[in-house]
Order: structure tokens, then C-alpha cells, then sequence
């Protein structure tokens, strides 16, 4: 049976990635007008080039302090040995898609609701890389994905 994905859908997702390197791999693809819940992701070193590498996560999206888009905005970035997992279960939320650009920062309700109106046709991305091209990370990510086109 096919999952239900039509406006108004809330739906539990996940992704799995496979050795993780220094080369960015998205975890989650904004759609406009989503809303997309982490709960949890998990990391494993499968192997490292060095110990103590690191893994990192960020938000390629927009920064509401300065009204810029597509920046880089960090959510962790962990050092791990060989055969360690590390569990990030703290939650978040973020948008599918930028807002209509404005010139931050973020000071008043009718920025607040361009925010949440996901008004632009810039895509918000969930990201994950190691710290070297020779690091082996196992990946696993479980969201919801709230559908309020």
C-alpha cells in the first residue's frame, strides 16, 4: 500500500547512508511548504583516517539574522574513534524551503510569518560529512515530514 503524501499528511520517514565521507551528503531535500521534525540521528565510525575525525551536521538554509541565503548553519559536529556511535536525539525543526528574502534581522511579525510562509523557491537541505575523504560513517536519520501545502 502506497503511503499517503497529499497536503494535511504527516508521515514518519527515514535515510540510511552508507559510508559517510568528507563529501556532503543531504539527509533531508526541502519540498515548500513542509516541515521537517528530527528525531533522531545516529553515527557510526565504521572506520576513521584518524582517530578523534569528527562528523558534522548542518542546515543549508536561510540565516534570519542577517537576511542571507543558503548559509551553512551547524547543528554538531562530533569527534568519534573507531567503532563508536554517537546518538543526536535532541529535537528540531526546520522548513522546506527559504523564506521571501528580507533584510534581517528577524524583528517583527510580518518577517515571522515570511519565515513560516516558505514564500522563496530556495530548498532548505539537511546535511552530514566527515572531517577526511578516508572516514567511513554509517548514517541513520528518522524525521517526520509534515505536508501544509
Amino acid at each position: 500500500m502506497a503511503i499517503a503524501r497529499g497536503a494535511g499528511t504527516e508521515i514518519i520517514r527515514c535515510i540510511h547512508l552508507e559510508e559517510v565521507d568528507s563529501a556532503t551528503r543531504n539527509m533531508i531535500y526541502g519540498v515548500q511548504h513542509h516541515i521537517y521534525t528530527v528525531l533522531s540521528v545516529i553515527c557510526y565510525a565504521q572506520a576513521v583516517q584518524a582517530d578523534r575525525n569528527y562528523i558534522t551536521m548542518l542546515i543549508n538554509g536561510y540565516d534570519t539574522q542577517y537576511g542571507s541565503t543558503n548559509r551553512n548553519l551547524y547543528i554538531f559536529q562530533q569527534d568519534m574513534s573507531l567503532d563508536e556511535t554517537f546518538v543526536w536525539n535532541d529535537k528540531f525543526s526546520f522548513n522546506g524551503f527559504e523564506p521571501t528574502d528580507f533584510a534581517g534581522p528577524m524583528d517583527d511579525a510580518t518577517k515571522q510569518d515570511a519565515i513560516a510562509d516558505q514564500g522563496s523557491g530556495v530548498t532548505q537541505t539537511l546535511k552530514i560529512l566527515a572531517e577526511n575523504a578516508a572516514d567511513d560513517f554509517e548514517i541513520t536519520c528518522t524525521y517526520i515530514d509534515q505536508n501544509n501545502a
